[in-house]
């Protein structure tokens, strides 16, 4: 199938006044389309950092990224935006929602952004969250809806114009069991239906859902399985 990821010797760097911190060293790796991918380890082992790379949320400080075909280092910033946009979707784990909107409006705007007609946004927005077997709740506000509900709204939004790609970082960080079970198996069907999906996740059950998890450790991969 070939792959929709493809990173090469990814280095991060942080300064924090005189001290030089580096959170990824080297990072080589590979994604097929079609795919789940779990990133793992321990809290600071660089998995948030790596993720932010691979979705273009950040820049590497060397090494180099190819995404859907395209060297993303040759993109300027407009055309990162456009590319984060129209090819990507992200799920955190605080939900990001915008409080004074319905969930079918949160869903919608981003695909008003990217310039798609109002009916054409609105009923991919309807699609999107009965997929996520929120149908029944298009016109209720963030407030009056679980966290669980909140974060399958922020799914629906991810997956509404159809990303190349689905990352999520920690999405069931904010979640009781039950609840976080839920929301994973929404990303494990979408998966079976072909979605790329790569998440951060420090929770070894949710981890085992993935066809492959990558373990970092100091911001280095230390195992394949």
């Amino acid at each position: 199938m070939g792959y929709i990821i493809d990173a090469q010797e990814l280095v991060r760097e942080f300064k924090s006044g005189e001290k030089m911190t580096r959170a990824l060293q080297g990072v080589t790796l590979q994604v097929e389309e079609g795919e789940f991918v779990a990133i793992m380890g321990r809290s600071g082992a660089g998995k948030s950092t790596l993720l932010y790379q691979l979705s273009l949320l950040d820049h590497p400080t060397s090494g180099e990224i190819i995404l859907d075909g395209v060297v993303t280092s040759t993109l300027s910033s407009e055309e990162r935006t456009k590319f984060r946009l129209e090819r990507l979707g992200y799920v955190f784990q605080d939900y990001a929602l915008v409080p004074d909107l319905t969930a079918l409006e949160n869903v919608a705007v981003p695909l008003l952004m990217q310039g798609e007609p109002h009916e054409v946004a609105y009923a991919r927005a309807t699609e999107a969250l009965a997929s996520v077997g929120l149908g029944e709740k298009t016109r209720h506000l963030p407030s009056k809806l679980s966290g669980g509900e909140q974060q399958r709204i922020s799914i629906a939004r991810a997956i509404a114009h159809r990303p190349k790609v689905l990352f999520a970082d920690e999405p069931t960080a904010n979640l009781d069991s039950e609840t976080s079970r839920q929301v994973l198996d929404i990303m494990k069907r979408l998966n079976d239906d072909g979605q790329t999906v790569v998440m951060v996740t420090h929770e070894d059950e949710y981890g085992a859902l993935a066809d492959r998890i990558i373990t970092l450790s100091d911001g280095r991969i230390v195992s394949y399985r």
